[in-house]
């Protein structure tokens, strides 16, 4: 398949959902940062519960939220595709709704609204790359995932921000945020409805066929839960570094994590055009070779002296910033063309497990790992995630793969085909059919 790396913002509009879901993402995006970023501060100050049990209830939300994800990739596999990312917007709203509900004191009521954010949260990413997967095909499905993540990360950000602005206000305006975030997923949700996008069930291979099975993603899954820390590095790992160890201001972090945003929403689409040329598989590998050397560089910034880390640690960030784009932009894709059309919900679903896993213990390994010193923290995730990127790199993708509409050339450089049924799209702007297969290089 001929590459591009020209960006065309109707099509690429039109292959992540066309104009209507495009808003639905940024309302959603929006309300999620006026409230994802403060609901630990949430349950301190407006519902009075201690940190530690706010803190416990948030990760226990999470980590049971992840239980659903295999019902959510047997829905997705029946041909589910608008109505599971409304599903998770809607779940998201009952949260929102308990949130408002908890009397003060009560950290149950709390937990069960942490509950139903985790789920929405956890279902999400799963259920909007099926989508993506149904109306894009080839690299303008990596260019679309890639466009979805640079909108949220901009919804999210200037989400924040306005809540940040808002926090004057005290308790008040904290429950008024929490009004707003409902009323955004309540209006993301109608509009993800609205597109009507419905796949039919691809078809079971036949027994003998060699197609019957998932594909073998065990290294991969096992290497996403390493990947998956970069995430959290600019949040927890940095200004846990810069403020607790280095003493350096606040300010720093602040900054880092500005730039981090900002680099994503400006670079992740261009990024992954550019990288379009080479195999997923091999930018994924890359981006763990990348994160190792960031890790390497935070931890010979520590050295450098209070007057010098600081500096140092955000220039490295910066690269650090790159590994998750190229890691952001290549590993979800990857998964979509490995899979097999009749499990590709399935085996979404286990990837966002496995996410969701790393994103849910991170911050416990990072601060376990911090009071050892700079080489324990930095040299542990540094080899975890070289070796992580050479199980990527050393998997064997299998006979067949493909997604949906995809004639994959594997590494071994032997064809394989996997087609689905036509997709059925009710949004004019929306329509795509992915019933005619190209060439791509997972």
């Amino acid at each position: 398949m001929a590459t591009t790396t020209k960006i065309r913002p109707r099509a690429l509009v039109r292959a992540s959902g066309g104009p209507r879901y495009a808003v639905a993402l940024a309302v959603d995006a929006l309300g999620t940062g006026l409230l994802r970023p403060f609901l630990l501060l949430y349950g301190v100050t407006v519902l009075r519960l201690s940190a530690p049990a706010t803190g416990i209830a948030m990760t226990v939300g999470v980590v049971v939220g992840l239980v659903c994800m295999p019902a959510v990739g047997r829905w997705l596999d029946r041909g589910a595709r608008s109505t599971v990312v409304a599903a998770s917007m809607l779940v998201r709203v009952v949260g929102v709704a308990l949130l408002l509900a908890t009397p003060a004191g009560h950290v149950w009521p709390f937990a069960t609204a942490a509950l139903f954010l985790g789920i929405g949260n956890q279902a999400w990413p799963a259920a909007h790359a099926a989508l993506v997967a149904t109306v894009a095909h080839g690299r303008e499905r990596d260019t679309a995932l890639a466009a979805g993540r640079a909108l949220r990360n901009a919804g999210l950000g200037v989400g924040a921000l306005l809540a940040t602005a808002c926090l004057a206000g005290g308790t008040t305006a904290l429950q008024a945020l929490a009004a707003v975030t409902g009323l955004a997923y309540l209006t993301a949700a109608a509009l993800a409805w609205s597109v009507h996008l419905h796949a039919q069930p691809a078809a079971r291979p036949t027994h003998g066929s060699g197609a019957e099975a998932g594909p073998r993603l065990r290294a991969l899954l096992a290497a996403n839960v390493v990947y998956a820390f970069c995430l959290n590095v600019p949040e927890i790992a940095l200004p846990l570094v810069l403020v607790t160890q280095l003493h350096a201001s606040p300010v720093w972090s602040a900054a880092i994590f500005v730039a981090n945003t900002v680099l994503v929403v400006t670079l992740q689409v261009p990024v992954t055009l550019l990288m379009s040329r080479v195999s997923r598989r091999t930018v994924l590998a890359l981006a763990g070779v990348v994160l190792t050397a960031s890790y390497l560089g935070f931890l010979a910034a520590t050295s450098l002296g209070h007057g010098w880390a600081a500096p140092a640690i955000a220039v490295v960030s910066v690269l650090c910033t790159v590994g998750e784009i190229l890691y952001a932009g290549s590993a979800t894709a990857l998964v979509t063309v490995l899979a097999p059309a009749h499990v590709l919900g399935r085996s979404l679903a286990r990837f966002q497990l496995s996410t969701g896993f790393g994103l849910a213990v991170s911050p416990a390994v990072i601060t376990a790992l911090a009071p050892h010193g700079p080489a324990a923290l930095w040299g542990s995730l540094a080899a975890a995630t070289l070796l992580s990127a050479g199980a990527v790199a050393s998997e064997e993708d299998g006979r067949h793969r493909g997604g949906e509409g995809d004639i994959g050339a594997g590494e071994s450089g032997l064809p394989t085909v996997s087609r689905v049924g036509s997709v059925a799209v009710h949004d004019p702007c929306a329509a795509h059919r992915t019933t005619a297969p190209d060439a791509v290089r997972p």
